[in-house]
């Protein structure tokens, strides 16, 4: 079913980049939306599936990004729970997605086909509580903010950010990102503005290709 209907297309201010906007909801879909950013400088497609608080599957994420010197495809499944501290969560979903490297889309789809309603209401609390956190974080931080803020403006960017491409931060809860991540809080009240991640290198991140947390490690 067709969502959004507000979001269809719009013109960047240099009146020749053009966005596309698609959103839809499936029986186990809450938002499954894209974006395309057409222009002489570049070529963009975005899109991503966020599951219905019922569901705990990953949040699946694609981003295809062109340019006259580059191609970078980006395919991510973020869990919706601590992998490291969910081992049962790890071990329903990554164990089986990890081995197949670009092919985990195919298996994130079956995933999902196969995907069984959950009646218990805490755990879908807990569900919910947790995309809410996830688009929390990516309204405040994602990437994509300065391009779509050279694009459209400011302000247009963060309503493209906060009420569609990641949808529900007002719907789903309440916390501020500052209730999630107060280590961002600066003394006059505001957020600061850097982004955090250990390395940018696959090499240099938290966790190892089998999926297991080495932060730790990394630190000392």
């Amino acid at each position: 079913m067709p969502l959004q209907e507000k979001y269809g297309s719009m013109i960047a201010m240099d009146e020749q980049t053009r966005l596309e906007m698609l959103s839809f909801e499936t029986p186990k879909i809450r938002l499954l939306r894209s974006m395309s950013i057409e222009g002489e400088a570049m070529q963009v497609l975005d899109f991503a599936a966020f599951p219905k608080p019922e569901f705990d599957l990953p949040i699946f994420c694609g981003n295809f990004f062109t340019t006259a010197n580059m191609n970078i495809v980006v395919l991510d499944l973020n869990p919706l729970h601590d992998v490291t501290s969910r081992r049962d969560y790890k071990e329903k979903y990554y164990d089986r997605l990890l081995p197949l490297g670009l092919k985990y889309t195919e298996a994130w789809l079956e995933l999902m086909e196969q995907a069984v309603e959950d009646t218990d209401p805490s755990q879908i609390t807990c569900n919910l509580e947790a995309q809410h956190r996830y688009l929390t974080w990516r309204a405040e931080k994602d990437p994509g903010h300065g391009v779509l803020k050279r694009l459209i403006g400011e302000k247009l960017a963060k309503d493209l950010l906060r009420n569609f491409l990641f949808s529900g931060i007002d719907e789903l809860g309440s916390k501020t990102f500052l209730d999630y991540f107060p280590e961002y809080g600066i003394e006059d009240g505001t957020i600061n503005e850097k982004r955090s991640i250990i390395g940018k290198g696959f090499e240099n991140r938290p966790w190892d290709k089998n999926g297991e947390f080495i932060g730790n490690d990394l630190r000392n």
